[in-house]
């Protein structure tokens, strides 16, 4: 990518902020008058046709001003970006959604939608996208004399639950030699394991019933949870954007690929292919989403990854308070997580 003067890292800082603000093209003239370049506005007209022309602007019509392209939003993140920390009302709000679930899956929901509130942007997570993810514990308590909870938790604290049906007769002491022989046979265990392996067999027939109740759900939790869990919440604010409603086939495009959760998993997880943690427009994987930016950021349990929190939104975003905003979310969840969940 090529280097730009102090003046053009100056204009296209300038163009980038004004956009962000107002999702108008700007002109030269505004440049000239609201920022202390000291030159004139022809001057600032020859430099905005010169970044066009190496790709950092966009010119949507002849006589508009100029908005920032694909380009042009890259080189601000990569060199420009001045950094934010979160201010201490947006901390309060984030440390509270965070503490006040004891679930993986409740937690992210909860953080996810705070985020999303306070960014006026879609927010998505994915959770537990790794099939290596071993089982802290597997358990069957009883719900009544024709029901049981089935109840997974995972060493980096997400929990499942499943509603099983019990056989007639079924007792209290046979649903603990059914829990016994869980911690036996799938404690410890990977979700990757899980998947492959064979149900044990008790002699008692009522046991043995629920039993094998209990291992078809655990063999179908663990294919669902290593795609990972997606959260998705505020789609209406993406809609919502000027730039969108100004382009109504731009909008039904946007609409439908975020309907498609597959489409959005991929996106959002893709840390694992992409060294960037921020991929704008046409750096993203699909067509769809070629008009909006994906910021990423893992969250942890101690030092294993148990899954991805992502800001979505126009590529004409506050990019510096929305990055500090995500990072100061994952940090987090993370921290609740680690003190829950981690093995002592």
């Amino acid at each position: 990518m090529h280097d730009l003067s102090d003046r053009k890292r100056k204009i296209i800082r300038a163009i980038i902020l004004e956009y962000v603000a107002g999702a108008e093209p700007v002109s030269s003239e505004l440049i000239a008058t609201k920022y202390d370049l000291g030159v004139r506005s022809a001057t600032i007209r020859n430099e905005l046709a010169e970044m066009t022309d190496l790709g950092f602007l966009d010119q949507p019509h002849t006589s508009a001003g100029r908005i920032p392209s694909d380009q042009g939003y890259r080189y601000f993140v990569d060199h420009l970006l001045l950094q934010e920390t979160p201010g201490s009302t947006d901390k309060k709000t984030l440390k509270q959604a965070a503490r006040d679930e004891d679930t993986l899956r409740d937690l992210v929901r909860e953080t996810t939608k705070a985020l999303s509130r306070m960014t006026k942007l879609m927010t998505a997570a994915i959770t537990v996208r790794d099939a290596q993810v071993r089982i802290r514990n597997a358990v069957i308590t009883a719900l009544g004399p024709d029901r049981a909870l089935f109840i997974l938790v995972l060493e980096n604290g997400h929990t499942e639950n499943r509603v099983i049906d019990c056989p007639p007769g079924l007792t209290l002491d046979q649903i603990g030699l059914v829990n016994e022989t869980l911690d036996r046979t799938v404690a410890s265990l990977t979700l990757a394991e899980i998947a492959k392996s064979k149900a044990p067999t008790l002699s008692p027939p009522t046991a043995n019933t629920i039993l094998q109740s209990a291992h078809q759900a655990l063999k179908s939790t663990a294919r669902d949870l290593t795609r990972g869990y997606l959260i998705v919440e505020g789609e209406e604010y993406v809609l919502s954007q000027p730039e969108f409603q100004r382009e109504p086939s731009a909008l039904q495009q946007i609409v439908e690929s975020l309907s498609d959760e597959d489409a959005v998993r991929q996106e959002v997880a893709a840390t694992t292919s992409n060294p960037n943690t921020i991929t704008i427009g046409r750096e993203n994987q699909v067509e769809p989403h070629y008009p909006l930016t994906f910021i990423r950021q893992t969250f942890k349990v101690g030092e294993q990854e148990a899954g991805v929190i992502s800001i979505i939104g126009p590529t004409r975003m506050n990019y510096a308070r929305n990055m500090s905003l995500l990072d100061y979310t994952a940090d987090s969840i993370s921290d609740v997580l680690t003190k829950l969940f981690r093995p002592s």
